[in-house]
């Protein structure tokens, strides 16, 4: 019997972070959504705090408007967001009163699936707001964060995906943000996790950094799962996912099939890259296999934004520094899962150790100390004492050695700010007040984009009848328009 393979698009969420550095404004997004909404994707990946953060700072728009707009132009595909399962605002914990409303609002504003992850496994997190998110109307889908180490093992994820599965959920995730599985690992992984979940749904999400992920994705297949995560060719591969045309192709050879257009696909694609050539944005391209890799494990989305925010400083010549320094401090701190948000932390840290040479740890992020503290819960393999001893003599450190997170309630934080809504609230501790300021400044996001090499109909054939030779006046008509065109004097 034909199998039919769910799709989930990554487009607009983890294939322009990876590729755009998620700076990609309301009018792009809007320019792609009916094609995207009739395309017959089963979920659409939209929306998370790092992308309201960078829309509200680089984008200047109201990622709350932008949001709305999207789940009003595409009304018939369900729409999701992701979320760590404790915190949102930058890379620091998050009150669980916070938490609790973030998923709330999504949910209000138009999102009806939420990918929950925890790259140490806070269960209990996970749990709340899974039960949250479900209150709300949405898809929970607890997501397992892939690192590849001694210690995460197939049978500590069978172990993990065993728990996530006990929850009042619709699914559970792979997600390989790194691109570090190996076909071979896919299937042993894919099996016991399949085994351990039962009938739940499996959703399996690779980045494609060394080529493997499209194999990886039928190795997965063919193990139980039955969902993977694509995206538009022009925002696909390298550090994103597998092209959407690329996996079509290849589960129709394996004589399965879905239920997306590969004909409207394409029509994204081709919108893609005359914006990406409008604009002077990169392309995805395929990515060499590099065995190194292995070692640092950066993500895809961090992938873009590290090499944005290096080239916006004019040091991006440093990374290959920085990703020697990142494949050590991932050793000394335990193995953590390399995606948000201890990636971005131990970015931040290889790039303090440069700047400090041999005094390596002289200074330390509070999120790095609140984390060798335990604070971010049990790391899955224990700390270089060298490396956990530099951290806690920081004078900093001292400053946490007896905190605990605090867990004020909505009422209270809305004595900082005011009376405001809670889509305000939230904006305001993800985002400083002047950024928000700035953006308000700039009226409401654009909705219309003119696509200037991908222009067809009516608009097209006009400036094609005005590059030709002809006479003086020329009438055109069909059932749906009419056209009158004379030169001057005539």
């Amino acid at each position: 019997m034909s199998r039919t393979i769910r799709f989930v698009d990554q487009t607009l969420r983890d294939g322009q972070q990876s590729w755009w550095g998620m700076r990609m404004p309301a009018a792009i997004s809007l320019a792609l959504s009916q094609d995207l909404d009739s395309a017959g994707y089963d979920e659409l990946d939209i929306a998370g705090s790092s992308l309201f953060e960078i829309q509200v700072r680089h984008c200047k728009e109201d990622p709350w408007e932008n949001l709305r707009l999207l789940s009003a132009a595409m009304p018939k595909t369900k729409l999701r967001a992701g979320t760590r399962s404790n915190g949102i605002v930058t890379f620091n914990l998050t009150p669980d009163a916070v938490m609790d409303l973030w998923v709330q609002r999504l949910a209000a504003n138009g999102i009806r699936a939420l990918w929950i992850y925890d790259g140490l496994f806070n269960i209990d997190k996970i749990a709340r707001l899974s039960k949250v998110a479900r209150a709300a109307g949405c898809e929970a889908v607890p997501t397992m964060l892939f690192s590849s180490s001694p210690y995460h093992t197939d049978a500590y994820y069978a172990e993990r995906a065993k728990e996530l599965a006990a929850l009042d959920v619709d699914g559970i995730e792979i997600e390989d943000a790194s691109g570090v599985l190996t076909p071979e690992r896919t299937r042993s992984l894919c099996k016991v996790v399949k085994k351990a979940i039962g009938k739940k749904r499996l959703e399996l999400h690779f980045h494609n950094n060394t080529g493997l992920a499209p194999l990886n994705y039928l190795e997965g297949l063919e193990q139980g799962a039955d969902t993977i995560h694509t995206a538009s060719r022009p925002l696909a591969n390298g550090v994103a996912h597998p092209s959407t045309e690329a996996m079509l192709r290849n589960i129709e050879c394996k004589g399965w099939k879905s239920n997306v257009d590969l004909a409207v696909v394409e029509r994204v694609s081709a919108k893609l890259k005359a914006i990406a050539e409008q604009e002077g944005l990169v392309i995805g391209q395929p990515a060499e296999y590099d065995l190194f890799h292995y070692e640092h494990q950066l993500p895809g989305g961090m992938t873009g934004t590290l090499k944005n925010q290096l080239k916006d400083r004019g040091i991006e010549t440093s990374l290959p520094a920085i990703l020697e320094e990142i494949a050590t401090i991932r050793h000394e701190l335990g193995y953590p899962v390399m995606a948000t948000p201890f990636s971005q932390l131990i970015g931040t840290q290889a790039v303090m150790n440069l700047m400090t040479p041999g005094e390596r740890y002289k200074f330390a992020p509070d999120e790095i100390i609140t984390y060798v503290l335990g604070h971010y819960g049990k790391p899955v393999a224990p700390l270089d004492q060298n490396a956990k001893d530099r951290i806690l003599s920081t004078p900093r450190a001292k400053d946490f050695l007896n905190w605990t997170p605090p867990q004020p309630s909505i009422a209270e934080l809305r004595k900082d700010f005011g009376n405001v809504s809670d889509d305000e609230l939230i904006l305001r501790l993800l985002v400083p007040e002047k950024e928000i300021s700035a953006m308000r400044a700039a009226g409401p996001p654009k909705r219309d984009y003119v696509i200037r090499g991908n222009k067809s109909g009516p608009v097209a054939l006009i400036e094609k009848l005005m590059s030709q030779p002809m006479g003086n006046h020329i009438e055109f008509e069909n059932a749906d328009f009419s056209i009158s065109l004379g030169r001057n004097g005539a």
